[in-house]
């Protein structure tokens, strides 16, 4: 089999029509789904990119990998331990390594191990070519390295090849000379004024005030972070045609990173193997634009972040709409099945390979209660979502409900339990907690649940779990917290204070008190 997979950073689902959208931003991505597969609730477990890739590649939660960070302990997997041999091509393979020993070609096209370090997701890939730009280059540049090895390749029988695209994650520098295909487009009617005045007054990294982050030396002439040369994207969001502009230019960023997918379809098709390639168009994370105050960055395991879109076209795929929930760590045993090869024992994801082809087929009788829906469909009769690199969070997701509780602030103003309806507050505005303990109640049993299960598991050496490693009987969770917090917030003091000085330079002396004394251990 020909398998093509389209991985795209920061791409949250509902800015792609096909999910909805009111600007046409993915006119490939949409024509693709109307011939294949489109998963309405899928979302990756591990949060953001270093987590959420590491259990794509390796089809375990966090949780057993020990990856849930993007510094310090918690950013690289834990050791197999003493019963490890003489490689440890056993029951943690990778997704590569199995399509590598099922006869395909595996090949790499992308900066990701070189940005973070992640030397652990090139095992199984024969060929990695990397694009250069440490996740700054734009989608003409990446294609250009998979154009050539689909001229080299493309022909052959049976191959793998994973292309990263960067264009919707921050800084927005579409080429100007591309434009603004949504200049007469109106912008979403959310957030709206009220609602960007209210973040004006708040505070923590990426909020409407702190657009550019925390940290960063201020400067007049770059306005604390926002470099002139940007002309996509302003200095704060201060308004709603701040707002504008900064969406036009995460939207902009997707539809020219379309417009490649586009061309990548088109040497298939100057190849004639169009007909006979798996093409998957996924990405590693959402994005929060204006949910909690967060714009244009990924903190959060909530449905903004850990949503990603998931469409799927080609030989012995369907054409429908998947409603079940699914783990993006799903997608690593369901190629498997798909190329006849089976899924390593220590993998924590479940095929939903039988959806590909009706998505309404009947699920088979199946030991693991979590991988099939009570009303018999397969995927998981709820999801719990885990972020370590900018808060440390678990958000569960079940019906229309959103459990968030907060162990590590990061800098943001997070209650320790959240909860959200997802039909009526889509964008996650008003707590629930307080009015609904009982949905709360069901939110937590389900929690500790899932942990409990993920525990048990690492302490008996079941599915992803292994208990030989020194940390393997540990949330890693608990790790950053003891290193001092999430990478990105708390573990650069200097990067704090200087941004309580902010805070205090901006009339927001109240909140530049409270920090301190919340976090003057390390400040």
């Amino acid at each position: 089999m020909r398998i093509l997979y389209v991985d795209c950073d920061s791409l949250r689902a509902d800015h792609l029509g096909c999910y909805g959208y009111h600007r046409n931003t993915t006119p490939t991505v949409d024509a693709l789904a109307d011939d294949g597969m489109r998963f309405t609730d899928y979302y990756a477990s591990d949060l953001p990119c270093l987590p959420s890739r590491t259990a794509l590649v390796t089809g375990r939660f966090g949780i057993h990998t020990g990856v849930v960070n993007h510094g310090g302990l918690a950013s690289e997997p834990r050791r197999t331990g003493r019963d490890r041999g003489f490689s440890t091509a056993d029951r943690f393979r990778t997704l590569p390594a199995v399509l590598r020993d099922a006869d395909h070609r595996t090949a790499l096209v992308s900066s990701f191990p070189t940005r973070h370090g992640t030397w652990h997701v090139l095992d199984g890939f024969e060929e990695w070519r990397d694009t250069g730009g440490c996740g700054f280059e734009r989608a003409d540049d990446v294609y250009a390295h998979a154009e050539e090895w689909l001229d080299a390749h493309a022909t052959e029988e049976d191959w793998y090849l994973h292309v990263n695209f960067w264009d919707p994650h921050t800084p927005y520098d579409t080429p100007v000379a591309y434009g603004n295909p949504f200049a007469d487009d109106p912008a979403p009617e959310w957030p709206d004024e009220e609602t960007i005045r209210e973040h004006w007054e708040g505070y923590g990294p990426h909020s409407a005030r702190d657009l550019h982050g925390v940290g960063k030396t201020p400067d007049e002439s770059v306005d604390w972070g926002a470099d002139p040369g940007l002309e996509r994207t302003p200095a704060r969001i201060e308004s709603r045609e701040d707002y504008r502009q900064w969406i036009d230019g995460y939207d902009v960023g997707i539809r020219y990173m379309d417009d490649y997918i586009g061309e990548l379809l088109a040497r298939l098709e100057r190849h004639g193997v169009r007909e006979e390639t798996l093409v998957i168009v996924s990405a590693d994370h959402g994005e929060n634009q204006g949910e909690c105050n967060i714009y244009g960055d990924h903190h959060t395991a909530d449905r903004p972040t850990g949503r990603v879109p998931l469409v799927m076209s080609g030989p012995g795929v369907g054409a429908g709409v998947d409603d079940a929930f699914h783990y993006a760590l799903d997608l690593a045993p369901t190629l498997a099945e798909l190329v006849g090869a089976d899924a390593p024992e220590g993998w924590d994801g479940r095929s939903f390979a039988p959806a590909l082809v009706d998505a309404d087929a009947d699920a088979a009788v199946c030991a693991d209660d979590e991988s099939v829906t009570t009303d018999g469909e397969y995927g998981r009769e709820y999801l719990v979502l885990s972020q370590g690199a900018l808060t440390c969070q678990r958000g569960v997701r079940w019906e229309n409900w959103l459990l968030l509780r907060t162990y590590h602030d990061g800098v943001h103003d997070f209650d320790d339990v959240e909860l959200y309806d997802l039909d009526a507050d889509p964008h996650q505005t008003t707590d629930l907690a307080d009015e609904r303990p009982d949905v709360v109640g069901e939110g937590s049993r389900r929690l500790e649940a899932w942990h409990a299960d993920r525990m048990t598991e690492s302490a008996r050496g079941e599915r992803g779990g292994n208990p030989d490693p020194p940390a393997g009987l540990r949330d890693p969770l608990w790790t950053v917290i003891e290193e001092g917090g999430p990478y990105h917030a708390t573990r650069r003091p200097g990067k704090l204070r200087r941004y309580v000085e902010r805070l205090r330079e901006t009339d927001r002396e109240a909140i530049a008190d409270r920090l301190e004394r919340q976090y003057g251990d390390v400040l």
